[in-house]
């Protein structure tokens, strides 16, 4: 069967691109041996819709024209499916590939997988894997968990405002965020949405993993600019205490709180299942402490102590 069909898109294909004028379904049907054999007109048309929506997902331009008698005829042009030379160097290659890893849970993998055959057949030089080339079990992953992710991918390629229900990391309940969507970014394993707040009439930074529910798609154009260049990173990196200036001391739980541990300027244990930890204090660490809840204690400075009992009251108060 799977050869049967391939020979008939093969066939359509070359009737497409061989032909100057538009030729309709009643003479694409006489013309290719698989269609005349379709039993009834209903069985043909169902088998042409479905192999020339195959041909389109396998990359071929089919040209819809309606004539002056008013009858649909297809034509591929093949000017349109012309591809041009590729000049991807071995660099190139290689982020291209480590770019179709973030589809690997998503899913459109199977047309990233597609679309990178397509332009090594066309030319695209093979990427060296040095990993694969020593048998390492190392290999460089980019994980897409989140549900949100792909609806906000299209929604920023397509310019699209969005509606989500986003939680914050001091709040009990999630509230509803009206945003222009700009652009994606993993940083440390984790996805981040940068755009336009409508409500707050600001740039903000969203963390995928925070939406909640569907995300939708609201019509009409953003009422804001979209910056040349959108800066996740660096954002993420202020309020996660990255450009940090100052450092706090708190108290930590013996055992928990590894990521807090990981980023330490210095650490002592004091007992009773307690261990005392110098961290670097920029915009933001009040939001992280809170996520760990009764395992951290605020030491000092006073206004990041405060700044976290006031987090964690609005919890309490839900």
């Amino acid at each position: 069967m799977a050869i049967a069909k391939a020979e008939r898109l093969m066939n359509l294909a070359l009737c497409l691109l061989g032909t100057r004028r538009p030729l309709s379904k009643r003479e694409l049907r006489g013309s290719i041996e698989a269609y005349l054999e379709a039993g009834t007109d209903d069985s043909f048309n169902r088998m042409f819709e479905r192999d020339k929506d195959d041909l389109r997902e396998l990359g071929l331009v089919i040209e819809t024209v309606e004539n002056l008698d008013g009858e649909t005829g297809y034509l591929a042009r093949r000017d349109s499916n012309r591809l041009p030379a590729i000049t991807l160097d071995a660099e190139e290659a290689a982020a291209l590939g480590l770019a179709a890893k973030v589809w690997q849970q998503a899913r459109l993998a199977g047309a990233a997988s597609g679309a990178l055959q397509k332009l090594r057949a066309a030319g695209m030089p093979e990427a060296e894997d040095t990993y694969e080339a020593h048998h390492s079990a190392l290999e460089p992953r980019i994980p897409v968990h989140e549900a949100a992710f792909e609806p906000l991918m299209l929604a920023c390629r397509d310019r699209r405002p969005v509606v989500f229900d986003y939680r914050k990391a001091n709040a009990a309940r999630p509230e509803q965020r009206q945003v222009e969507p700009w652009t994606l970014e993993c940083w440390r394993g984790h996805w981040y949405l940068a755009g336009w707040d409508r409500d707050r009439g600001a740039e903000r930074v969203f963390r995928l993993s925070r939406i909640t529910g569907r995300v939708r798609s609201r019509a009409g154009a953003f009422s804001a600019p979209v910056p040349d260049v959108v800066t996740v990173r660096e954002t993420v990196e202020s309020w996660a205490g990255e450009t940090a200036t100052r450092s706090a001391l708190i108290r930590l739980r013996s055992g928990c709180g590894y990521p807090l541990r990981a980023r330490a300027l210095s650490s002592r244990e004091l007992g009773g299942g307690w261990d005392e930890l110098e961290v670097p204090y920029g915009h933001g660490l009040d939001a992280w402490l809170v996520e760990f809840g009764p395992d951290v204690v605020v030491l000092e400075p006073a206004d990041l102590r405060a700044d976290v009992v006031d987090r964690l009251r609005a919890v309490a108060k839900g």
